[in-house]
């Protein structure tokens, strides 16, 4: 992949990421009403409520597929992108953990809320995202780990890595098209209204950013391909 190519797909991540942040943050601060369960208007439920789509957007998928891009871009040594991409996974795995607490303790514990797809989803999301944190900083980040033991634990480690972070925004679908229906059937949200439309941008936003996060970190860097195309050229010239 050409330098070029790369620039296109992280400028397009980077972008997506505003765009979603930016839609997140105008649907809990413009329509308020959506996150009082009950009325009368709450300040206390509003605040638990509005923090889980802004913990679990930005803090959680945001800041993890950026921690993703950095390792696989960030100029520098490899200690400095592992910690780079160590402290803001270690981030966004707070944010998640604090954005379920937020629903649950906003909404009567976790029994209560504990019913839906997206609330399954979204346990095991965090917990697989938590197993992946401890163990790439077992393998990765521990001095005393042999080296072929790394390299064997790699590619499960970018597989779980990749799916956890995909499964997050599949969730986070799911709880953007459950909130949806729900306001539309009980609050009488129009389906054509601007609140719908925002919901629905918002999803194809992280539909949009999750697929050029991922195309970032399965790519080649440019000089993989040099070092490849170079082995295939020697290759052929030998026989």
């Amino acid at each position: 992949m050409s330098s070029s190519s790369t620039f296109i797909i992280l400028t397009f991540a980077r972008i997506s990421a505003a765009l979603v942040a930016l839609l997140v943050l105008t649907w809990a601060l413009t329509f308020k009403t959506s996150f009082t369960p009950h009325s009368p208007f709450s300040q206390q439920k509003f605040i638990y409520n509005v923090l889980h789509p802004l913990l679990m957007v930005i803090g959680f998928i945001i800041i993890s597929g950026e921690a993703i891009l950095v390792h696989r871009w960030m100029p520098g040594s490899r200690n400095v992108k592992k910690t780079v991409h160590l402290g803001m996974q270690g981030v966004a795995l707070s944010c998640g953990v604090f954005g379920i607490w937020t629903k649950f303790y906003g909404n009567n514990g976790i029994v209560a809320n504990f019913y839906s797809l997206h609330s399954w989803m979204g346990l095991f999301c965090v917990f697989l995202f938590t197993i992946q944190w401890i163990m790439g900083f077992l393998s990765f980040w521990h001095r005393g780990e042999a080296r072929r033991a790394r390299m064997t634990i790699l590619p499960w480690h970018v597989f779980v890595g990749l799916y956890t972070y995909g499964l997050a925004v599949v969730t986070a679908e799911t709880g953007l098209l459950e909130k949806l229906t729900f306001i539309q059937t009980t609050r009488n949200v129009s389906r054509h209204g601007s609140e719908s439309v925002l919901v629905n941008g918002l999803g194809l936003g992280l539909a949009l950013l999750s697929g050029a996060v991922i195309l970032g970190a399965i790519s080649p860097r440019p000089q993989q391909y040099v070092t490849s195309s170079a082995k295939l050229r020697y290759s052929n010239d030998k026989y």
